[in-house]
């Protein structure tokens, strides 16, 4: 008998391409580190809202974050493109009916979340295509693997009482966690819990598990873009 895996929880919205960076390399390693990963679809305004995280809306801040990516494409290994409107996209149009669906979908087909949720983000942070309209979202369903009336049957569900609640009470419970934004990533081990936020803390990922970091794109692994 194995080792018992060790639980990993990625709080993440579509809306944040750090969280793509962080899912795509969780999802990576997930077989290597002998973890279970959940994935655990969330609201990143709202987390903001609740943590009382109002970062200031610099120009300065989003030049950086298009050279950032540009770098992070290459080293992560991922198609990360910024929209050409960057704030019309991010701040006004926002993720709230796409996270509704990933969270319809992870309540009923929870083995097409990653997939789903990866489609969502190659819309939005790769071709600069909508996520927010419901044609947009059942798009990225089918592409992903969803038979149309499957996704259409998600899709007339992201208003209902039992959806919202479960987006709510996972917003709580990253909230709970400590989150002030996304990506998080709660390690379950030994009786312990640490939240780790952000893309860029793995490597220290790998340490607290006892595991060998090899970089955002292990040799041997496929890329499941």
């Amino acid at each position: 008998m194995g080792p018992v895996p060790r639980t990993l929880e990625l709080f993440y919205d579509v809306l944040s391409p750090y969280s793509w960076l962080g899912f795509e390399v969780l999802c990576r390693y997930q077989h290597l580190w002998n973890v279970q990963l959940q994935l655990r679809p969330c609201l990143f305004k709202e987390i903001l809202k609740e943590s009382g995280n109002k970062p200031p809306l610099v120009p300065r801040k989003a030049q950086y974050m298009a050279s950032d990516l540009r770098l992070l494409k290459q080293h992560f290994q991922v198609p990360i493109h910024m929209p050409k409107d960057f704030f019309p996209t991010v701040l006004r149009k926002g993720s709230v009916s796409a996270m509704h669906f990933l969270t319809a979908v992870n309540m009923e087909q929870p083995e097409m979340l990653e997939k789903v949720s990866r489609e969502l983000w190659m819309r939005i942070w790769s071709r600069d295509e909508d996520i927010t309209e419901p044609g947009s979202i059942l798009a990225a369903a089918e592409k992903a693997g969803l038979a149309a009336e499957q996704a259409r049957g998600l899709l007339e569900k992201i208003s209902t009482a039992p959806v919202k609640n479960q987006l709510r009470e996972t917003i709580e419970a990253a909230c709970k966690y400590g989150a002030f934004g996304v990506p998080v990533t709660v390690v379950h081990m030994d009786g312990q819990t640490h939240m780790l936020f952000g893309s860029d803390r793995l490597e220290l990922l790998a340490h607290l598990l006892g595991e060998k970091w090899m970089g955002p794109a292990p040799p041997g692994v496929s890329a499941q873009i």
